[in-house]
């Protein structure tokens, strides 16, 4: 295996103590199980202790601030998620995207337009063509409101050029919007496309399109909403970042091993067994990524009257 060294100004290779990777979420749960996969990889690709501390709170806050506010040095990484562009605008934390320095990104869970099997709609641009014709009528689910897939929703609306308040949006607090979906009592979801996988294959609801800038794996023959015309993509994502000013070196070491385990074969086999869809993007590509969502998410919060 080839290993990479960098000797600190008291002359220490780096890594020389264990190393942390921050979860701002529960054990058990996606970001968990990712944290703890790469972590084990990282256990014999950097021949140092790498353990997860799951920091919760605050729906993923506490982590992430924990993370930003964590000595520079590069044995503090954190699993840094989507809400690291979303909480700074509904000032719940003072940090924002720019306290992270980011070294690779690792998945991204995309929106999709989901709607039952026997939903009128085969197409999104049928479906969009319905809500322009009968305002008011439409009822989309997906989570809370003003949560990532509420944006998804507004932004795909605002991109479409209808008015997002021409759909009613049916907040869901747990889980059970794909029940909400199957028993009827919503027309649309725009969510997760991993979550409703399984009732997609089975047939029992349908994919129309996929917010993403490519057509996703699991899904080749359904197509993005820029296909459809219509400018605009999100979902959820994993990544793992630094506090600002850990020194480069010790980012480039970091980079390379996780690059390295992120292209195994490994990794591709926790990834699919996990439901999860692999994304890949180098230090520069992520930072270019998230500097990006927050903009996007910044003006769907203002569009949906949730900041000003």
């Amino acid at each position: 295996m080839l290993c990479f060294f960098f000797y600190d100004e008291q002359g220490s290779v780096f890594p020389c103590e264990p190393v942390t990777i921050i979860c701002p979420y529960r054990a058990g749960g996606g970001t968990d199980r990712l944290s703890r996969f790469v972590a084990d990889e990282l256990n014999v690709r950097l021949d140092e202790t790498v353990f997860v501390e799951n920091e919760t709170g605050g729906g993923g806050v506490n982590g992430h601030v924990s993370g930003a506010n964590a000595d520079p040095n590069g044995y503090t990484m954190t699993m840094v998620t989507s809400d690291i562009c979303t909480i700074h605008w509904m000032d719940i934390a003072s940090i924002n995207y720019q306290d992270f320095d980011y070294i690779v990104q690792l998945n991204e869970d995309n929106a999709g337009v989901i709607v039952s099997a026997d939903a009128p709609w085969d197409s999104v641009q049928e479906l969009l063509d319905y809500i322009e014709g009968r305002p008011g009528e439409v009822v989309f689910s997906g989570s809370s409101s003003g949560s990532i897939w509420d944006l998804a929703r507004i932004g795909m609306l605002s991109a479409a050029g209808l008015d997002i308040d021409s759909v009613i949006w049916s907040s869901t607090m747990d889980s059970s919007s794909i029940t909400r979906l199957l028993e009827g009592e919503v027309d649309v979801l725009t969510s997760s496309v991993t979550e409703a996988s399984c009732q997609i294959k089975s047939g029992k609801l349908k994919l129309l399109a996929v917010m993403s800038d490519q057509r996703l794996t699991g899904f080749p023959n359904i197509p993005t909403l820029k296909e459809e015309g219509i400018d605009w993509e999100t979902g959820t994502w994993r990544g793992l970042a630094v506090p600002n000013d850990t020194p480069e070196e010790i980012k480039a070491i970091l980079e390379a091993e996780i690059l390295r385990m992120a292209h195994s074969e490994e990794f591709l086999d926790i990834s699919r067994s996990n439901g999860f869809e692999v994304r890949i993007r180098d230090s520069k590509e992520f930072e270019e990524f998230v500097e990006e969502q927050d903009t996007l998410l910044g003006a769907a919060l203002k569009l949906g009257g949730f900041i000003n």
